[in-house]
């Protein structure tokens, strides 16, 4: 049990933990949007989830891609591409004993910079937003690797 508690000392690893909190937060935020929109738009990819809205040859409607679903669902495929890399750079990184300002620093960087992908995905924002944001926190995660 002492190791647990050595670990909750660990300011870096609790700075970890919270900006992770957070954009794992963010993750399931754009799951919800995306069957928002499915819902609202009755857009389905399934043919089981479009039965609800309507039987036989009139559910074959519902069964249809959607240009805002697509995006959305294409900025959350995105997350999972990139939020799962930093979970584990930044475990590591974090038990690595860093700096605090440093650490804290990077977990901002990353954080931010993939709030603002989204939000630039989903309004859109004209380019290179969308890829200012993905390549900042890309950037960083390389970063936090170089510090090992």
């Amino acid at each position: 049990m002492a190791d647990l508690n050595k670990l909750m000392e660990n300011e870096a690893f609790m700075a970890f933990a919270t900006y992770a909190t957070i954009i794992l937060l963010k993750m399931m935020f754009m799951s919800s949007a995306t069957a928002f929109y499915r819902m609202t738009r009755k857009a389905f990819a399934n043919p089981e989830d479009s039965a609800s809205f309507g039987k036989g040859e009139n559910a074959k409607k519902f069964l249809r891609a959607d240009d805002r679903v697509e995006r959305v669902r294409r900025a959350h495929l995105n997350d999972l591409e990139n939020i799962v890399p930093f979970l584990g750079i930044g475990l590591l990184y974090s038990l690595s004993g860093p700096d605090l300002s440093t650490a804290i620093l990077h977990f901002r960087l990353f954080v931010g910079a993939r709030i603002y992908h989204t939000i630039s995905y989903l309004l859109p924002l004209p380019q290179p937003n969308r890829a200012l944001g993905f390549f900042v926190g890309f950037g960083d995660k390389e970063l936090e690797k170089s510090h090992f």
